[in-house]
């Protein structure tokens, strides 16, 4: 899909799941289950033993009823890497300004980490689709708001803290999507093989997001 339209399709959506587990082995039905519950954007975070082996394993059963992105990515050879493995968008923990120009080289979506106002704005002027603000629950919900005055074009994702009791309040200060991890896909309901209730807890969180944009 063209660049665009996958980002439309990360804005309208409102999340990003953060899958990362220590064994690769179950991560595979745990998007199946984000996907049963109604979360089709999730990232497959580097640290996952062979997960790029998950990212295409998940392409091959999935299709396009996931958009895949790899995460933790920290230099442009592994961005590039993840892409041919079918990653359709890339996520950083920190701005790298060669990750951001390989990926629009190669047209993908591409959400670097930033901290401060002056790295937000460093992401975005580089070519950021998205701005992942980590770790969010330092800064909170009171950052976002702050941030729409003097970089109300810049799209920005917290990640990092990001839960039930706090998604609501993001989307309200001016989150454009939310980044969540542990709290969606809990380590425990993974070992567990209770992909049933990570099912549901994708769904209480794709209403969240359904709740407060209609509110």
């Amino acid at each position: 899909m063209a660049r665009e339209t996958d980002l439309q399709r990360v804005i309208d959506g409102g999340l990003v799941a953060v899958v990362r587990f220590a064994d690769p082995g179950p991560l595979v039905q745990v998007l199946h289950a984000l996907a049963d519950g109604g979360i089709t954007v999730a990232e497959v975070t580097l640290t996952v033993p062979d997960a790029l082996g998950v990212i295409r394993e998940a392409k091959r059963q999935l299709g396009d009823r996931v958009l895949l992105g790899a995460g933790t990515v920290l230099d442009p050879e592994t961005a590039r890497a993840a892409i041919l493995a079918g990653a359709e968008f890339i996520v950083s923990p920190a701005v790298n300004l060669d990750v951001i120009r390989l990926c629009r080289r190669y047209d993908k979506l591409v959400m670097p980490g930033a901290f401060t106002p002056t790295e937000i704005l460093t992401a975005w002027e580089a070519g950021a689709d998205v701005v992942k603000v980590f770790p969010a629950d330092i800064l909170g919900p009171a950052f976002f708001k702050a941030m729409r005055g003097p970089l109300p074009q810049v799209k920005l994702m917290p990640t990092g803290g990001v839960d039930l009791t706090t998604a609501a309040d993001y989307l309200k200060a001016g989150a454009v999507c939310l980044g969540v991890g542990g709290q969606l896909i809990d380590p425990k309901l993974v070992a567990a093989g209770n992909f049933t209730a990570i099912r549901d807890l994708a769904k209480q969180y794709v209403e969240v997001v359904r709740k407060t944009r209609a509110g």
